[in-house]
């Protein structure tokens, strides 16, 4: 990793959070071949197949709330905003 660490040491929050709560705890002494693919197959196989015994449907709704979290719904809106204002001048222009 380069010296722009953004979270705790981590690239990310995702990163830190995907480290912390799902590869946290492997045995990786009888893993011969570990890569960024294989992290990534881990990964899945424990949020949506069949992977070590986890609480999915919790570990889902947190990362996706930390998703969400963030989110610029302030911007969402502000963007709607202006999109109807410059629909209303057009139609008022005909």
């Amino acid at each position: 990793m380069s010296d722009n660490k953004k979270y705790n040491g981590w690239t990310n929050y995702a990163t830190w959070r995907v480290q912390l709560e799902i590869i946290d705890g492997y045995d990786w002494y009888e893993h011969e071949h570990v890569d960024a693919n294989y992290i990534k197959e881990l990964v899945e196989d424990a949020v949506f197949g069949d992977g070590p015994e986890i609480n999915k449907d919790l570990l889902k709704n947190s990362y996706a709330n930390a998703f969400l979290s963030d989110v610029n719904y302030y911007q969402i809106a502000q963007n709607i905003i202006d999109e109807a204002e410059n629909e209303k001048e057009e139609t008022q222009g005909k």
